[in-house]
């Protein structure tokens, strides 16, 4: 078990804006709008959000696709994904009756069982009524190795920023005088039972132009957190500074990560109570230590002790060796080229990778004999994605999940002695064997092929008549890998529609690579090669301008946001969720500035040569025409700031285009906090889909 936890309307009323002739060096005549809580823009937030309302409940099936929905998420038949802590499976839970979620436990052989005997540890709703605060259940991090404490991080209306309060879990009460921290953007780990790292706001300049801690300190118990002692600072430039212990059944170690920005860091151990630097690259990602092994992932090659380690791999040294010099790294793993790690976990003997092979998910268990490791692929089925759902660090079984488009999530658990057995499966929540999946290659500007998924009912006809939603993310190596979503086949495949996925550049679909090719500079392969899918789509007749729709949200939604302003012609619909929009004031909205390394940095001439070339805030124009769009948000979403969408849809509509837009009051940086907000936005997306795609 490691105990450390670094680091998710067409405006048909309203005023109607004088013309604006807007350029960068104009005034933003709706800068207002980035005042998150004002008086004046929640009262635009309301007006957008009762005229959406209003139209798009007008589309005969909303009600129809809201109950379908809020029924898939209030299901007692879906998995209770597990959390092995100590002698007990954890799990939270959400349905009808538990709104805002219960936090509740059972022992590992009754989780087995087809109704599990849960004992409830923390009702989120009674803990909300009592205090008089919506909170949102983020994380609980366990005092290791009994697991009788943690650390329980609780936001208020779904944001980042959490309060952090010491829980005991015997007594299933918060500590009285213990560990408590107020509202921040803040890790907190533990130590041992008395003493903790903790990264806060401690005032005085101490977060980073990020939001985010920039020291670290250690926090005995009964002191006042102004006796905390210091044991690292970063830069006001940094992304944050984060001090974690990871804990083996062998023996702990302690750690302090700069990071200097989202994709380079500097990583110290704390060795005889010094500060010892970690000679890493900068751009290398520590995945945990195993069996006394520092695992080390690379984003780029890497030189080192005469010997070449591929860029992706999976690489491991003896932790003492290398503090006392040796550079005598093993390899693990190396990818092909159509390969990709998504994850490294361990049990207590072996270590399991997570990988992708043509966005196809694949397990492997590696064990380590004789100083060298050996790997073998675990009999998992095939042709969909695999993640690992729990492990335990003090035996060998472990719990892993299946999913693909059309078959069901299915939850198997990896025996000690080898063998594999479904224990968990969601029902079939629409008819599947309609539908078939293919897999396609458009070629983007570049020449780049570019994959992506196609799913659609096997009688459909090539005629250019189908509405069709393409979905895609593109950045920060993130992937976008096929799952199963009971929301996507009855609210949009069983009704007649075509769903598909795009691995554009950017993700991490074919590792580090496939990422770096998509950043700064080269944004705009990403953008290409959504709009090279979007082609394919046309030219194999699936469908037409008429009826496709696009949807993304967050660095989706600056996707989706460029799509509407650099090919409004090739879409009839855009769902902007959660968007970055304003490229030259992105760095200075909440945590942008943590993300330069993906974008750029629009204050430095050179990157905003490029930024504005794209930037859809500044490249909206009177006399262009656009395809309907709608925008969601969250007033509490303190990562994205809800600016961007507000003043992309105001400036939209001030020149007579048609907006949708809808802002919830809290959720974060995701659509609401209970089963019923969640139902409502898809109820809204799905009719504007409909209403426009039929």
């Amino acid at each position: 078990m490691k105990n450390y936890s670094i680091y998710k309307y067409f405006l048909l009323s309203v005023i109607m804006a004088p013309i604006y002739i807007f350029s960068q060096e104009n005034i933003d005549p709706f800068s207002w709008l980035e005042k998150i809580d004002s008086p004046k823009s929640m009262e635009w937030v309301k007006a957008q959000d009762t005229v959406t309302v209003d139209a798009l409940k007008k589309f005969p099936q909303f009600q129809n696709i809201y109950g379908n929905n809020l029924k898939i998420l209030n299901s007692k038949e879906r998995i209770a994904y597990p959390s092995i802590v100590g002698k007990y499976i954890y799990n939270f839970w959400k349905d009808s009756v538990n709104e805002r979620g219960i936090w509740r436990r059972t022992s590992f052989d009754g989780y087995l069982n087809a109704s599990p005997n849960w004992e409830t540890v923390l009702d989120i709703d009674s803990l909300s009524k009592a205090d008089s605060v919506t909170w949102v259940f983020q994380d609980a991090n366990f005092l290791y190795p009994d697991f009788n404490l943690c650390l329980l991080y609780l936001s208020r209306g779904g944001s980042d920023a959490s309060v952090i309060k010491e829980f005991d879990l015997k007594t299933k009460k918060f500590v009285n005088n213990g560990f408590q921290l107020p509202e921040a953007k803040q890790s907190v780990g533990w130590i041992d039972k008395n003493s903790v790292f903790v990264g806060t706001d401690f005032g005085d300049g101490s977060m980073t132009s990020s939001g985010y801690p920039r020291i670290v300190k250690k926090w005995r118990r009964g002191t006042p957190l102004s006796e905390a002692k210091t044991i690292f600072e970063g830069e006001p430039g940094d992304m944050g500074v984060w001090g974690y212990e990871i804990n083996t059944p062998e023996r702990s170690y302690q750690f302090v990560q700069r990071s200097k920005t989202m994709f380079k860091f500097e990583n110290y151990t704390i060795a005889n109570d010094s500060l010892v630097k970690l000679e890493f690259p900068e751009d290398g990602q520590i995945n945990g230590i195993f069996k006394n092994q520092i695992l080390l992932e690379l984003k780029s090659d890497w030189k080192t002790g005469g010997k070449l380690y591929q860029q992706g791999s999976l690489i491991s040294i003896d932790y003492d060796k290398f503090i006392n010099g040796s550079r005598d790294f093993l390899l693990i793993f190396k990818p092909g080229s159509r390969e990709s790690i998504i994850s490294v976990n361990n049990t207590k003997n072996f270590l399991l990778i997570d990988k992708l092979n043509n966005v196809r998910g694949e397990l492997f268990r590696y064990e380590l004999k004789n100083n060298k490791w050996s790997g073998e692929k675990i009999s998992a089925p095939d042709y969909g994605t695999i993640d690992v759902a729990a492990t335990d660090d003090f035996s060998d079984r472990f719990f892993f999940d299946y999913a693909n488009f059309l078959n069901p999530t299915s939850l198997y658990l990896y025996e000690e002695g080898g063998s594999i057995r479904k224990v968990k499966i969601l029902p079939e929540f629409f008819d599947a064997g309609k539908f078939e999946v293919k897999q396609y290659e458009a070629i983007s500007k570049d020449g780049t092929k570019v994959p992506y998924f196609i799913i659609m009912n096997k009688d459909s006809k090539y005629n250019g008549n189908n509405p069709t939603l393409q979905y895609a993310y593109g950045g920060f190596e993130i992937s976008m890998k096929p799952s199963y979503s009971a929301t996507v086949g009855t609210a949009w495949l069983n009704r007649g529609g075509v769903f598909v996925l795009a691995n554009i550049r950017g993700g991490g679909e074919f590792g580090p690579k496939w990422h770096l090719s998509a950043i700064k500079e080269n944004r705009h392969k990403a953008y290409e090669d959504m709009i090279a899918v979007s082609e394919d789509l046309i030219k194999r007749k699936v469908t037409s301008p008429k009826h496709l729709g696009i949807m993304g949200g967050s660095n989706g939604g600056l996707l989706v946001g460029v799509m509407l302003t650099e090919r409004p012609d090739l879409y009839n619909a855009v769902v902007c969720q959660s968007p970055l929009l304003d490229m030259k004031q992105y760095n200075k909205l909440l945590a942008g500035a943590s993300w330069m390394d993906e974008y750029g940095n629009p204050d430095t001439p050179g990157d905003w040569a490029y930024i504005k070339k794209y930037s859809p805030y500044q490249n909206i124009f009177n006399d262009k025409k656009y395809p309907p769009v709608f925008f969601t948000t969250s007033t509490r979403d303190d990562r994205v700031h809800p600016g961007h969408a507000r003043k992309m849809a105001a400036k939209l509509e001030s020149f007579g285009k048609p907006v949708y837009f809808y802002e919830y009051t809290e959720g974060g940086h995701s659509a609401g906090v209970t089963n019923k907000e969640v139902a409502f936005e898809n109820a809204l997306t799905y009719s504007f889909l409909w209403m426009q795609l039929k």
